[in-house]
């Protein structure tokens, strides 16, 4: 299992960066075209660009050309493979070690089997309501599309950090989102075009719905791309994840990665001036904010309330975190040893950040480390 994570980690990041990649470069190619003399007819604009000792010069029709090209490339194997690989290594991860990283009984006394039912019933009714919303009048407008998705996913936020543990709430948001992103391409942008170039060749007129409905979609996958790769990468750093109000993360991850997106989206379309100056500076003052809201204060002592002994620190350690962390298991967790005085003193920060700022570990809390426990510990630590 731990090849199968390793190899399907490696398949996504691949997939990935095919697909991001893809994608932000289209986003700045339709961004960039400018409407010239001399275009051809249906030509909606052209764009000129250099790159590998080469001059490049591309042209886009709003619906197609008059007559066909014999070779047509197509750009949707990058979003299905990062998709799949995406899901199998949830599966590998979260749901072969759904007792592990899915299910946290304080949260919800779940079997592992609820916990991935909920896992793939949540998934798919997501791209179902995200799916329905698009094509409903609602979605014809943008803003309130926007908006009315801004506030789904908050709420998704909350609903499973009231189901899952903490690790996986923040990875499936990202992953709903994922889902309803390759959604968009497989279900919707492909087809369309399919249907496009079939009525082409059979010698008729497409029709241009096909093309705003397929902008439409596109749109969406260019501003939630910067808030997905935060909230997959967030199962790596439990300070992103060591506080109840996750919903709250969720909300503002997605408006820092949409105002970043933004910045290079106008910087494409070849804005200038306060366009492009206001998007850093509220971007850092919502990274500070979500800085702000992550932040743990450290335990103080209270009245009558002692410091544990460092046999009593260590005792601690032993019971919850040797299990991993002695001499057998060590090399598999980072190399990572606390049987000992010394060692845990070595690593306390660390302990600190995983143990008592946050609940990331003992993994699964599978040693059942209480808070009275968790507090005592964070205090021995901050008296080192």
């Amino acid at each position: 299992m731990e090849w199968a994570s390793l190899l399907l980690r490696w398949l996504h990041v691949i997939t990935a960066i095919a697909w991001i990649g893809s994608s932000f470069y289209f986003v700045w190619l339709d961004l960039s075209l400018r409407k010239r003399e001399g275009l051809p007819k249906g030509a909606h604009g052209e764009s000129w660009s250099v790159h590998g000792g080469g001059f490049y010069h591309v042209q886009k029709y709003l619906v197609a050309p008059e007559r066909m090209p014999e070779e047509l490339h197509w750009f949707k194997h990058e979003s299905y493979f990062t998709w799949l690989s995406g899901f199998c290594l949830l599966a590998v991860t979260y749901y072969y070690g759904a007792n592990t990283y899915l299910v946290d009984t304080a949260v919800a006394d779940l079997s592992a089997m609820q916990a991935i039912g909920i896992s793939i019933a949540s998934l798919v009714g997501g791209w179902v309501f995200f799916d329905q919303l698009c094509k409903s009048k609602l979605g014809e407008n943008l803003w309130v599309l926007a908006a009315i998705l801004f506030v789904f996913l908050m709420a998704s936020g909350w609903a499973y950090s009231e189901i899952f543990s903490a690790r996986a709430t923040l990875l499936h948001v990202g992953a709903m989102i994922a889902t309803w992103m390759t959604g968009n391409v497989f279900f919707i942008i492909i087809p369309n075009q399919k249907k496009v170039v079939a009525t082409l060749k059979a010698g008729g007129k497409a029709d241009p719905i096909y093309g705003k409905i397929a902008k439409q979609r596109s749109t969406f996958n260019n501003y939630l791309t910067l808030p997905v790769l935060f909230m997959m990468l967030s199962n790596h750093y439990p300070m992103t994840y060591g506080i109840d109000a996750l919903w709250l993360v969720v909300g503002l991850v997605i408006l820092i990665g949409a105002t970043i997106r933004s910045w290079f989206n106008f910087g494409h379309e070849g804005r200038s001036g306060v366009a492009r100056q206001w998007q850093w500076p509220v971007a850092g003052v919502l990274t500070v904010v979500l800085a702000w809201v992550l932040y743990v204060p450290p335990a103080q002592l209270e009245a009558g309330e002692a410091v544990i002994s460092d046999a009593e620190a260590v005792a601690l350690v032993q019971t919850h975190c040797v299990a991993c962390h002695g001499p057998v298991l060590a090399a598999a967790m980072k190399g990572v040893q606390l049987h000992t005085l010394d060692s845990i003193i070595k690593n306390k920060d660390s302990i600190y950040a995983q143990a008592v700022a946050s609940q990331a570990m003992p993994m699964g809390n599978a040693s059942g480390m209480t808070e009275a426990e968790r507090r005592a510990l964070g205090l021995w630590i901050q008296a080192q």
